[in-house]
């Protein structure tokens, strides 16, 4: 008689003395902020580690234990956890993993108990945490202070201006590995500040990180300008993407990546919003309205940084943002990424940045009614905009994927051409 293990009440709860005794095993969801997050983890005492396990073998993996149906983001954690854990690096009866939750009406909410259920036959000791601001698994939530969250939001500042910096520098670069070499600097310079308290210095931060990248030299070639927007794991992981931003630069192209910090301020704003669409709480509406106005006033500081410097095109303003949604979707439509991809595609077709990759990964719904729903308007809007939507699944070959995203290059020089 086969017995059924309950993961959803019987699995094992993560406490605060665990933090000096277990590795936290997280999923490279954000390959450029997590340079400076992971450091800034184990300042604050946490064993973390990224994972960079990306073969064939971690989709694989997740295939066996989520439902393709599912999310293919959410398979692909899964495998990157499952493949880590298989490996023999680590013990187990010491081992974590982190996850962030969205609380919202995407199925990355329900990331966790499809992990434990996927732990529960071979790693049932290993506990997941979550890291999210919705009440979400509140017996196993990551420990996050006032203080901590304030250092993320600087670290995601810093992170995207590195990882817009690099786009704008690596594909001009006249000595090969400069941009490699002026990333590890500003990165090693952001994680310095962070041990020396100092990482509030945001705009001595941010210019010296400015300054790093436009102290390399450059060709004045003109190149095309790829944008990649779309659900925000496949934009950003490279397991999700299957490398797609590597796969830009080879093509002689410059990626023009949207910052992640438009990501956080279009989940704040949403709850502002909900406030005046539905009605919600009052009090946490204008919480959330306070924190925005703070990053917003930050970001629009780090674009005058971009613009009195000169070598770097700037970050877009998230205001801006805001009134390029308006002209194609409300912004009372927010599932998934919603209002954010036609925003982020009208947005770029506005700065010289007309080809596109809408990246989505297999059954996110919302997205692809958001992102390839909103092609057909945006291209009317701008004539010359050259989108083409990508799906990304266990079952896309790669092969395919880039021959889709060359048609759209093809069409992208014989523009820059005429």
């Amino acid at each position: 008689m086969s017995t059924t293990v309950d993961y959803t009440n019987s699995y094992p709860k993560w406490d605060k003395s665990m933090k000096a005794t277990h590795k936290i095993l997280i999923p490279d969801m954000l390959p450029w902020h997590f340079l400076i997050i992971q450091e800034l983890l184990k300042l604050e005492g946490y064993d973390v580690e990224v994972l960079k396990n990306d073969s064939r073998a971690v989709i694989d993996e997740g295939l066996k234990h989520v439902h393709n149906d599912t999310c293919y983001p959410c398979l692909c954690v899964v495998g990157q956890y499952l493949d880590a854990l298989k490996s023999g690096k680590y013990d187990l009866d010491h081992t974590a993993l982190l996850i962030t939750q969205s609380g919202g009406g995407c199925r990355a909410s329900n990331y966790v108990p499809l992990i434990r259920k996927a732990l529960s036959a071979e790693f049932p000791n290993v506990p997941v945490l979550s890291l999210n601001f919705s009440g979400l698994e509140k017996d196993s939530s990551f420990e996050m202070t006032f203080n901590l969250l304030l250092k993320l939001a600087y670290a995601i500042f810093y992170g995207d201006s590195i990882m817009w910096c690099y786009n704008q520098t690596k594909p001009y670069e006249t000595e090969e590995g400069a941009a490699d070499i002026a990333r590890d600097v500003a990165v090693k310079y952001a994680v310095e500040a962070f041990a020396k308290g100092k990482y509030k210095k945001y705009k001595k931060i941010n210019m010296e990180i400015i300054r790093t990248f436009a102290a390399v030299k450059r060709s004045k070639e003109k190149k095309v300008k790829v944008g990649v927007v779309g659900e925000i794991y496949v934009k950003y992981a490279h397991l999700g993407n299957n490398r797609l931003e590597e796969f830009l630069l080879s093509e002689g192209c410059e990626p023009v990546i949207p910052a992640l910090m438009d990501f956080v301020l279009y989940c704040i704003i949403n709850v502002v919003n909900d406030r005046d669409f539905y009605g919600h709480n009052k009090t946490v509406a204008f919480i959330y309205k306070l924190v925005y106005k703070l990053l917003h006033r930050m970001q629009k500081n780090i674009i005058k940084q971009f613009e009195k410097e000169g070598s770097f095109f700037p970050v877009h303003d998230f205001e801006h943002l805001r009134k390029c949604a308006d002209k194609v979707l409300n912004q009372g439509v927010k599932m998934g990424e919603g209002w954010l991809i036609p925003a982020e595609m009208a947005a770029l077709a506005e700065t010289d940045v007309p080809n596109i990759v809408c990246a989505q990964p297999f059954g996110c719904l919302p997205n692809h009614i958001a992102g390839k729903g909103a092609v057909r308007t945006l291209k009317n809007m701008y004539k010359d905009e050259n989108i083409v939507a990508v799906d990304y699944d266990p079952s896309a070959t790669k092969v395919n994927q880039e021959n889709r995203i060359k048609l759209m290059l093809a069409t992208a020089r014989e523009n820059i051409g005429k």
